[in-house]
C-alpha cells in the first residue's frame, strides 16, 4: 500500500483559508523607529517632573550643544497641545453644528475666545499650575502646553465647525438611508468630508503654535523668572543678551525642526489625506510621501488593524446608545421651541449676570470707573484699521499664490516645507531685524507693526486658500478643461466659489490671529530698544507689564467687542453663505 504525500486540498468552509503574513527587512525597520520614537519620548519626558523650586529657577542653558535635547522637549509640548486640540475640535464643533441652542452660545464664545489674549494672562496661567503641581516642573510645563493648545484649537476648531454646516446634502441622505447611527455618521461621513480641511489647518496651528513656545517657555509673574529647556527659552534668553550668535544658532534649529517634523509628520499626512476628496474619478496626479510609501509597504498598518477590530466593533456597539441619525435634514430656524426660550433665557441671564460683576468691579478698583473703557475704545479703532488692511492685503496676495499650489501636487510638495517653515516662524526672532530696520530706515513703527501682525496672521488665508483648492475635486477641473474654461471664468465658475468656504475660515482665524499679534507687534523690544505703536495692542502689553489688572480687563473686554462684532457682522453671514450656495 502506497501513502498520497501530495498535499491535500483544504475542505470549503466558505471562508478562506488565513495566510500568514512573512515580515520583511521593512517591517522590522518601522518597528525599530517606533521603538526608537518611544524611548526618545520616555526620555525626555522625564525631564517633565524633576523637582522645581520657584524661588530658585536656575538660567537657561544657552549653549548651543543643549539645542538638540531643547528642540525634542519643544516638539513634544507641541504634540500634547496638537493633540488636545484635536480632541478639543471634535468636540466643541461637533456640539456647535447640531445643536442649535448649543450654536448660539459656543460660536459667540469661540469668537470670544480667539481674541482674548493668553499673553495677558500668562502670570496667572504660570501661577495657577505652578500651585496645582507645588514642588514639581509638570506645573511650567502644563502651563506652557495650555498657552500652545489656546494658539491651536480655535483655528482647527472654526474650520471643522465650517465642514460640518457645510456638509454635502447628498452625504447626508446617505447617512439617514444606511441607518447609521451618531457614531457611526461622525466617522464614516463628517470626519472625512473635513479631513483636507483639519489637516491643513492642524499644520497652520501647528506653525502658529511656535510663536506661543518662544513667548510661553520663559515668562516673568511677579518679578521672578520662569523658564522650562526648550527653544523658546533658548530664545528668548539670547534675544535679552541680544546675541545675534546665539539668534542664529536658534533660528538654525527651529528651522531644522520644523522640517524634519515636516518630512516626517505633516507630508505623510497632507498625502494620507488625499483619498478623502470628493471626486468622481481618481486624480492623475497625486501627492506622495517617501515616509507615508515606505509605511504602506510595511504589513503592521494591517496587522494593527485586525488587533484593534474587535475594540472598533465594541466601540461601535457601545455607541448606539447615542442614538441613531435620523434627524430632519433642515430646520427651520424661525421655529421657536420652549427649550429654545428657556436657554436663551437662562443664558441671557448668567451674562447680564456676569456684567454687572464686572461693572462693580470696575467701579471699585479702576479710578476713572466706568471711563477706563474710553481710551481703548478709541485706541481700538486705530488697531481695527490696521486688522482689515492687514487681512484685505493678505487676501489679495495669498488667495492666488494658495490656489496656485493646492491645484498641483508636484508644486504642494516643493512649497509645503518651505511655507510651513515661513508660517512656523515666531515674530519675536525678526524683532532685532525689526528694530534695525525700523531705526535706519526711519520707518514709523505705527506703519511697520503690521508687517509684524501679518507675520502672524496671514498664514492662515494661505494655508485655507491651498486646503480648498486641493479639495477640488479632480472630474470638475476636467470637465472645465473640457469644456475650455479657463482665465477669469474659471475663477468664477469653479475655484472661487470651491475655496470660498475655506477662505472664510481662514479669513475669521486670521483676523482673530491679527488681533492677537497686535499685542506682540505694536511693541518690539531687542537689547534695551523699544518701539511701541499707538493701539490697542501696545495699550494691553503695557496694562500687563504694568500689573493694571483694570485697564488690562478693560482692553480686553473692548478687544472682545471689536473682534465679536466683526464676526458677527462681516464673517458669519459670509459662513451662511457658504453654507447656502458653495458646498460641493
Amino acid at each position: 500500500m502506497t501513502t498520497d504525500t501530495r498535499p491535500q486540498a483544504a475542505p470549503h468552509t466558505g471562508q478562506a483559508a488565513p495566510t500568514r503574513t512573512r515580515l520583511s527587512w521593512v517591517d522590522f525597520a518601522v518597528a525599530a523607529a517606533f521603538l526608537v520614537l518611544g524611548y526618545a519620548i520616555l526620555q525626555v519626558g522625564k525631564g517633565t517632573a524633576v523637582n522645581f523650586d520657584p524661588a530658585d529657577v536656575p538660567d537657561v542653558d544657552t549653549d548651543p550643544a543643549k539645542l538638540p535635547y531643547y528642540a525634542a522637549r519643544s516638539v513634544l509640548r507641541m504634540f500634547i497641545a496638537l493633540f488636545a486640540s484635536v480632541v478639543f475640535t471634535f468636540g466643541y464643533a461637533y456640539a456647535a453644528a447640531r445643536s442649535r441652542r448649543l450654536e448660539r452660545v459656543l460660536i459667540p464664545a469661540l469668537d470670544i475666545l480667539q481674541s482674548v489674549p493668553v499673553l495677558g494672562f500668562l502670570s496667572v496661567l504660570v501661577t495657577f499650575f505652578v500651585a496645582l503641581f507645588p514642588g514639581s516642573l509638570l506645573g511650567l510645563e502644563c502651563a506652557v502646553v495650555f498657552a500652545i493648545f489656546t494658539s491651536q484649537a480655535w483655528n482647527m476648531t472654526f474650520g471643522f465647525y465650517a465642514t460640518l454646516t457645510s456638509l454635502p446634502r447628498e452625504l447626508d441622505e446617505v447617512s439617514r438611508s444606511f441607518g447609521f447611527t451618531r457614531w457611526m455618521r461622525f466617522w464614516r461621513v463628517e470626519v472625512p468630508a473635513g479631513v483636507i480641511d483639519l489637516v491643513w489647518n492642524g499644520m497652520m496651528s501647528f506653525a502658529g503654535g511656535w510663536f506661543m513656545l518662544v513667548a510661553s517657555e520663559a515668562v516673568s509673574v511677579s518679578g521672578q523668572e520662569y523658564a522650562v529647556p526648550g527653544l523658546g527659552s533658548y530664545a528668548g534668553t539670547a534675544i535679552g543678551e541680544g546675541d545675534l550668535g546665539k539668534i542664529a544658532w536658534v533660528i538654525l534649529a527651529m528651522t531644522v525642526t520644523i522640517v524634519t517634523v515636516n518630512f516626517l509628520f505633516w507630508r505623510p499626512l497632507t498625502a494620507w489625506a488625499e483619498k478623502y476628496k470628493n471626486e468622481q474619478s481618481e486624480s492623475t496626479d497625486v501627492q506622495r510621501s517617501y515616509v507615508l510609501d515606505f509605511l504602506r509597504r510595511s504589513h503592521w498598518p494591517r496587522l494593527l488593524g485586525r488587533a484593534t477590530a474587535p475594540a472598533r466593533d465594541a466601540t461601535g456597539r457601545a455607541a448606539r446608545v447615542l442614538g441613531r441619525d435620523d434627524r430632519a435634514l433642515s430646520v427651520d430656524p424661525a421655529r421657536r421651541r420652549t427649550g429654545d426660550v428657556v436657554f436663551t433665557v437662562v443664558a441671557g441671564a448668567v451674562i447680564l449676570w456676569g456684567l454687572y460683576d464686572l461693572v462693580r468691579y470696575l467701579q471699585r478698583e479702576a479710578e476713572a470707573g466706568l471711563g477706563v473703557f474710553g481710551e481703548p475704545l478709541v485706541l481700538g479703532l486705530i488697531t481695527f484699521v490696521r486688522v482689515i488692511v492687514l487681512v484685505a492685503a493678505a487676501t489679495v496676495v495669498w488667495v492666488p499664490v494658495g490656489v496656485w499650489i493646492g491645484s498641483s501636487p508636484r508644486l504642494t510638495k516643493i512649497a509645503q516645507p518651505v511655507v510651513q517653515v515661513l508660517a512656523s516662524f515666531p515674530a519675536n526672532l525678526l524683532f532685532p531685524v525689526a528694530v534695525w530696520f525700523f531705526l535706519e530706515t526711519g520707518l514709523n513703527i505705527n506703519i511697520g507693526c503690521v508687517l509684524l501682525m501679518a507675520l502672524g496672521a496671514q498664514w492662515y488665508i494661505l494655508f485655507n486658500a491651498i486646503a480648498g483648492a486641493m479639495a477640488i475635486p479632480s472630474d470638475l477641473k476636467e470637465a472645465m478643461d473640457d469644456l475650455g474654461v479657463r482665465g477669469l471664468q474659471r475663477w468664477k465658475r469653479l475655484i472661487i466659489p470651491a475655496v470660498f468656504p475655506s477662505y472664510v475660515t481662514g479669513g475669521i482665524t486670521a483676523s482673530g490671529g491679527a488681533w492677537n499679534a497686535s499685542i506682540v507687534g505694536e511693541v518690539v523690544t531687542f537689547a534695551g530698544t523699544t518701539l511701541s505703536a499707538t493701539g490697542l495692542g501696545a495699550y494691553i502689553f503695557h496694562a500687563t507689564e504694568d500689573g493694571d489688572f483694570p485697564k488690562l480687563i478693560a482692553g480686553i473686554a473692548v478687544m472682545s467687542l471689536y473682534v465679536v462684532g466683526l464676526n458677527r457682522l462681516f464673517w458669519r453671514p459670509l459662513y451662511r453663505l457658504a453654507e447656502r450656495r458653495y458646498s460641493i
